[in-house]
């Protein structure tokens, strides 16, 4: 497969919120604004690229039937380390995005690619596959944060730009699924005519 339409293809064509809706429950609780929506989504593709990297260049040694526990460990070493950095170099996002961030380590999104993908792949090809599929899942964090925090809160990465607190029900937890679900029939229809 041409790498391009490899690193391409987690934006749009296989977009993992907009197009396949993994990874929802992060999705909805983290996206109270753009700058959570991209810390959440950079953790991911770290943990995405690193784990099906490391997966592709172990899957040979790894026997049949400790396959998803032994893909389970090398996404949760790669969880740790991302989890140590934001603790140490962004605390506060780190308090924000709470016990979403060990939560990585079962999120469909990366075992899915990691069994579907990185275990049948090379080692470029995997990287290449995690970094477009992590950049997608973040794009769709920003955007899905950016928009929630605009209407609900009269501000972008967290600086206000119009008096007043805006439509609270965007903030909440019926205004993700409101959002998401405009996103995703947006999606659809971009899908349609291109």
């Amino acid at each position: 497969m041409n790498q391009w339409k490899n690193f391409t293809k987690g934006f749009v064509r296989e977009n993992p919120i907009l197009v396949l809706v993994l990874g929802t429950c992060p999705t909805l609780a983290v996206t109270t604004s753009s700058i959570n929506g991209i810390g959440m989504g950079l953790a991911t593709t770290f943990v995405l690229a690193g784990s099906n990297a490391v997966v592709s260049l172990v899957k040979s040694t790894i026997p049949d039937k400790v396959r998803i526990p032994a893909f389970v460990v090398i996404i949760a070493s790669f969880v740790t380390i991302v989890q140590l950095l934001m603790q140490a170099y962004t605390p506060s996002l780190y308090d924000a995005l709470g016990i979403f961030i060990p939560l990585i380590v079962v999120n469909c999104i990366v075992l899915g690619r990691a069994e579907a993908y990185a275990s049948k792949q090379g080692v470029f090809s995997s990287l290449i596959d995690g970094l477009g599929m992590g950049l997608g899942f973040t794009m769709a964090l920003f955007i899905l944060g950016a928009f929630r925090e605009a209407v609900g809160n009269a501000s972008f990465m967290g600086h206000k730009f119009a008096d007043g607190d805006g439509i609270l029900v965007f903030i909440l937890s019926p205004g993700a699924f409101i959002a998401l679900g405009y996103f995703i029939a947006l999606m659809n229809r971009i899908k349609k005519t291109s």
